[in-house]
């Protein structure tokens, strides 16, 4: 961000307003409540964690953020950049600079990541960039990322495994350049080395990048270990009941979430 931008992006008293703002946030799914009343708010930066049990709203909450039109807004508004954009759809969003890594990526044969990211990227930047542009960003991001090359060449998600398609998320991230992304569950059905190797990535891409803010919904305190997670939020039956710092989280842990239900 130039320095006029973080001007104008500061409050009246000068500090600089959240990068995300959730406030009082309801959503339905088919006329069910799943959400009822979240606050939450992200600085540029910062890391976040959101943890709960199964069925407590995690998912639909990263699902609204990125505006999936089968999730209803009834009550409640969410701020990104001090916009509204409760009813943005989602390319749009996605093209303000929010991310969103998800927790089971789709397999799209007959498409190469490269050219999966290069038409992102060009939608990101709004503007046509070559295949060379794209395939030199890429290789200079595989290298920081400890990626194989051949990596861009296949098809995206098809015969991956489980870590490769977490890592592609990564190299997505990186190279579209978001402010805010949003982790589902990157975690889940990775192994000891894959998880380590999933959050050296995000720490890489944070250590080019300091002022992307991250939102990482997370069961296992390992992965918000690896990311040294700032804040820590519980959320119990769609309503976020306790936030924290990593104590909370190796609170979770070692106490489940009985106490909170």
């Amino acid at each position: 961000m130039s320095d006029t931008e973080a001007a104008r992006n500061r409050t009246e008293d000068g500090t600089t307003p959240p990068l995300l703002v959730i406030d009082n946030l309801h959503v339905s799914v088919e006329g069910q409540p799943i959400l009822k009343g979240v606050n939450l708010s992200v600085q540029a930066g910062q890391v976040h964690a959101l943890m709960g049990p199964n069925g407590s709203g995690k998912s639909t909450l990263s699902n609204v953020l990125l505006g999936h039109p089968s999730y209803e807004v009834t009550a409640g508004s969410v701020r990104f950049r001090g916009e509204d954009i409760t009813s943005w759809p989602t390319d749009v969003r996605g093209k303000a600079g929010l991310f969103l890594a998800f927790q089971e990526p789709e397999a799209i044969g007959g498409v190469p990541v490269i050219q999966f990211l290069r038409q992102a990227l060009s939608a990101r930047r709004g503007m046509d960039l070559s295949v060379l542009e794209v395939r030199l960003m890429m290789m200079e991001w595989m290298d920081k990322l400890g990626m194989d090359p051949a990596f861009g060449e296949r098809h995206l998600n098809e015969g991956f495994s489980g870590g490769e398609k977490k890592r592609n998320e990564i190299l997505q991230m990186a190279m579209l350049d978001p402010d805010l992304a949003v982790l589902d569950e990157t975690d889940s059905g990775l192994d000891v080395d894959a998880l380590r190797a999933v959050a050296r990535g995000v720490n890489t891409v944070r250590e080019v990048r300091p002022e992307l803010g991250v939102l990482v919904i997370s069961h296992y305190q390992r992965m918000l270990d690896e990311l040294h997670a700032d804040v820590v939020h519980l959320l119990v039956d769609g309503v976020i009941v306790a936030q924290g710092g990593p104590e909370l989280a190796a609170r979770l842990e070692a106490e489940g979430y009985d106490a909170w239900r």
